[in-house]
């Protein structure tokens, strides 16, 4: 039998043609993705629909097949195409589910000394000035930043502190811990650590330092829809352990409840850790991200406001920081999470947020040996500061 080399050629390249047009739409797709150009759920499709039509393709080139034979092939790539579309229709829908996620918080906003930033201003000029703008170095959790950029406009000398670099910057509880311990940065404004930054410290040789500069609400929230308006202690308790998986149980709907977590030794994980108390987790919802160089990672999942969803924060993010109607905050035990009840004590998760700084272990602390971090905490703890704490939107430790 007498091959047309011509017509094998023509299909071998059309063959190729396909690897490469998919295989460069990949890597592209990858590439561009870790800049959060494409979804993911687009990233992993690609190079399904890329292998389907490449085998499809290789087999009607590489064989004689009947007509029955080719619908079978096109239909199977048919029935591929689909599975994909749905795939991708259904991540569309997820990301169209409104996140609430403090990380997510337009810091620039806050930066200190900018146009139109949202920072609270004292009533008089401050009674602490710096000339030098790198005299205390500053860091802490994102909710925290409105707070500790504020000081820094009012004390620092006039400059640019953008929030990722610098003298005054905001990198998170988890990362601000890390900076602190090695010794980059000189406090850090955030919420109590964990027991695996506690170690963390104990490794190093050094031990926290705490200093008390306000007062928060540890609040949970769900779907404004949900009809449920508040929950106890106990409850929670039983939701976060996978005990309680149903609205039902609690008064709500007959629909199971989704309970979102937050990553590893952030403020809030931390918090709810110590509401636990000893009572093991449920496995949090991960999802899938792009990482460096195409490769994907799994991470903690952001609360996502589906109707029978429950999240958890701190008070002022999910109140100041993000007004929309979409979300309501849980009574606890009956008791709202307001300024009032946060101050007199009646809400029953409310704790003190911190500036700590960190020293040698059995050292004194070092804003003893050093007089601009003294002056500072000090002035921090002073009618001016409390003052910023206050009208930012936090509980301040005076009043």
């Amino acid at each position: 039998m007498k091959v047309n080399w011509k017509t094998v050629l023509k299909k071998l390249l059309l063959v190729l043609a396909v690897v490469f047009i998919f295989g460069a739409g990949t890597f592209l797709l990858y590439l561009f993705g870790n800049f959060g150009m494409f979804p993911l759920y687009v990233t992993k499709v690609i190079p399904v629909l890329g292998v389907a039509l490449t085998v499809a393709l290789s087999v009607l080139c590489a064989a004689t097949l009947n007509r029955n034979q080719k619908r079978l092939l096109w239909g199977g790539f048919a029935c591929v195409f689909l599975i994909c579309a749905v795939y991708v229709g259904w991540g569309a829908y997820e990301d169209s589910i409104p996140t609430v996620d403090d990380r997510q918080l337009l810091l620039w906003e806050y930066e200190p000394f900018q146009d139109g930033n949202k920072l609270v201003t004292l009533d008089t000029e401050s009674s602490l000035k710096f000339d030098n703008p790198w005299a205390v170095r500053l860091d802490g959790a994102t909710a925290l930043y409105p707070i500790y950029a504020a000081f820094a406009q009012a004390v620092y000398p006039e400059s640019h502190y953008p929030y990722y670099e610098g003298s005054v910057q905001c990198g998170g509880t988890i990362d601000a811990y890390e900076r602190l311990v090695k010794g980059e940065v000189d406090v850090i404004f955030v919420a109590g650590p964990s027991d695996a930054q506690l170690n963390m410290a104990k490794v190093a040789g050094k031990e926290f330092h705490y200093t008390p500069i306000g007062k928060e609400a540890f609040v949970f929230f769900v779907n404004s829809e949900n009809p449920v308006t508040s929950l106890t202690v106990e409850q929670i308790r039983g939701i976060y352990s996978g005990a309680v998986k149903n609205w039902k149980e609690v008064g709500g709907k007959r629909q199971s409840i989704r309970p979102f977590q937050r990553a590893e030794n952030s403020g809030s994980q931390t918090s709810l850790q110590r509401l636990m108390e000893g009572l093991p987790l449920m496995e949090p919802e991960k999802r899938d991200r792009i990482a460096g160089m195409g490769g994907i990672i799994s991470e903690v999942a952001s609360y996502r406001n589906h109707s029978n969803a429950i999240g958890f924060s701190f008070r002022f993010y999910s109140t100041e920081m993000v007004k929309n109607g979409d979300i309501r905050l849980l009574a606890l035990n009956g008791v709202e999470p307001t300024k009032e009840t946060i101050r007199g004590g009646s809400y029953p998760i409310a704790s003190e947020f911190y500036a700590v700084t960190v020293s040698d272990i059995g050292a004194a602390a070092p804003q003893e040996s050093n007089p601009d971090l003294a002056a500072f905490l000090d002035w921090v703890l002073s009618e001016q500061g409390q003052e910023i704490v206050e009208k930012t939107g936090y509980v301040s430790l005076q009043g």
